[in-house]
């Protein structure tokens, strides 16, 4: 995601976060995700429709780079031998439909990246995320992404001294961080170059953004 796309969004999500960030923390753990739109209300109701880009068609792109991923990871994690896996993925329409709900709290995940992160959990990967969302929407992001079904071993987000990196060299820095800690980062999801450049993972997974059009 470009710089000047997170600063109009940041500027947007100030006057939203305190609300936000009010109902995250009063809304009980046990409590349901919203669910999420269908197809046709998603067509129409975020800025990827205003893009011209189709909610179904996207779906199946999606769930084809998953099908590549799936068996890969099935491979990867299958001797682990007790080591520290772990994958990274970025957040915004690699994980959540972002563009397609923008008035939507919390933001429905997308399901088969949920899916594939949910399986790859189970089998003893840690899940990290790592995105350039400002540090403001700390809280509430992990709310959202645990409230969809996530499962989160970290959530790195954009402070300050971040802001003075691009994007991708930011990105590059915390997943050199994750390795730090002693996990192998067997693959690296996002849909867009700057989540994937740099290293530091066995494998990436490019999710589709259409020429930008998707941030």
């Amino acid at each position: 995601m470009s710089d000047s796309i997170m600063a109009r969004r940041a500027a947007a999500a100030l006057v939203a976060v305190t609300a936000l960030a009010t109902v995250a923390a009063a809304a009980p753990a046990a409590e349901a995700a919203a669910p999420a739109a269908d197809s046709a209300t998603a067509r129409t109701s975020g800025t990827a429709g205003l893009k011209g880009v189709d909610y179904a068609a996207w779906q199946r792109d999606v769930q084809a780079v998953v099908d590549q991923a799936t068996p890969y990871v099935t491979e990867r994690t299958a001797d682990a031998r007790g080591r520290k896996q772990a994958i990274v993925l970025d957040i915004d329409n690699s994980s959540l439909e972002t563009d397609f709900h923008w008035t939507t709290f919390p933001t429905p995940a997308i399901k088969p990246v949920l899916e594939l992160t949910r399986y790859a959990h189970s089998r003893g990967v840690a899940v990290f995320f790592v995105t350039a969302r400002p540090g403001i929407l700390d809280s509430v992001t992990d709310w959202n992404l645990r409230q969809v079904g996530y499962p989160v071993s970290g959530l790195y987000v954009r402070h300050l001294p971040d802001l003075f990196q691009g994007v991708s060299t930011y990105k590059t820095a915390k997943r050199a961080e994750i390795e730090a800690k002693g996990y192998t980062i067997i693959a690296n999801i996002g849909n867009n170059s700057t989540d994937l450049v740099g290293g530091h993972a066995e494998r990436t997974f490019k999710l589709p953004d259409y020429d930008g059009k998707l941030s």
